[in-house]
């Protein structure tokens, strides 16, 4: 009698945990929905991200209930062979509905795989398509910078301004080189450019070198070509980052969903069959009388 007393309130705990965690995800799933935009790809993106995250709280809780209708029917039978079941008080039986249900989120995370995998490659190919516009953009106007730029050294105004700031660079530099503690101190220091310790080192090897350093980094041509790397530099990396977020949201994303939905629809329809809900025109076998 203590065995059956532990095997019924094992069933009865797990019946309860099972449904428990069948509501919340059916809870989760409403008001995941909300606010409701099914035209939005990236509302889609998100609630079958969502769902995929949340698949296997309902079939931990299938698993438990009919873990909980298995010890249920092995406590059926008492020590003497003797059919208890009449003396377990009627429940409401369950199994028919939730296989119904795990049926339907079969099919559900199964449509879920394809149309995910499409929906985030669509993302990619937007968000690929924006990173190219903005830096095409960005292109542009240093292009356009620059040519301004250019006009205005091409005047004998804008000549003597760049002489002066060559001339100016160089005497602030040669005052460093000279210092040995100042050279060390600009080496270390954040606040000034790479560009500029670089100039620094090369003079520090070759003096020779300061004039033909000051003036290639002062060289409208070559400042344009370098900005305009580093703006194709980011553009790249940024549309790898893109590609490379949605192969991951694809791959697993899509991968957990058909998991998820071969696992449903075994079980669902598995459990169906055995009950013969898809035998006999859809009729659903009655148990014997007892």
């Amino acid at each position: 009698m203590v065995n059956r007393f532990a095997s019924v309130n094992a069933a009865l705990t797990l019946k309860v945990v099972g449904i428990v965690l069948i509501l919340s995800f059916l809870l989760d799933f409403l008001l995941l929905l909300l606010p409701f935009q099914p035209t939005d790809r990236a509302w889609q993106i998100n609630l079958a991200t969502s769902l995929v995250d949340r698949g296997i709280v309902p079939l931990v809780g299938l698993g438990m209930l009919f873990a909980a209708y298995g010890i249920e029917n092995a406590s059926d039978t008492d020590v003497s062979g003797q059919d208890a079941s009449r003396l377990r008080a009627p429940s409401l039986d369950l199994r028919f509905p939730v296989l119904v249900l795990s049926s339907i989120l079969g099919l559900l995370f199964l449509l879920i795989f394809p149309l995910h995998l499409n929906n985030v490659n669509q993302a990619k190919n937007q968000a690929v398509n924006q990173i190219t516009q903005e830096a095409d953009q960005a292109e542009n106007q240093l292009n356009s910078r620059f040519s301004q730029l250019q006009a205005q050294l091409n005047t004998e105004q804008g000549k003597a301004q760049l002489d002066q700031l060559r001339n100016q660079t160089k005497a602030q530099l040669t005052e460093i080189l000279k210092d040995e503690q100042k050279y060390k101190q600009a080496l270390e220091s954040p606040q000034i450019p790479p560009t500029v310790k670089d100039v620094l080192k090369k003079a520090k090897a070759d003096p020779k070198a300061l004039d033909k350093a000051i003036e290639q980094q002062t060289d409208i041509q070559a400042l344009r070509n370098q900005q305009l790397s580093q703006v194709r530099q980011r553009r790249d990396d940024a549309e790898k980052q893109a590609k490379d977020n949605a192969w991951k949201s694809g791959l697993r994303t899509g991968i957990s969903s058909l998991l998820l939905s071969i696992g449903y629809i075994i079980i669902g329809w598995t459990g169906l069959k055995g009950m013969g809900a898809l035998q006999g025109g859809g009729r659903r076998k009655t148990p014997a009388p007892r």
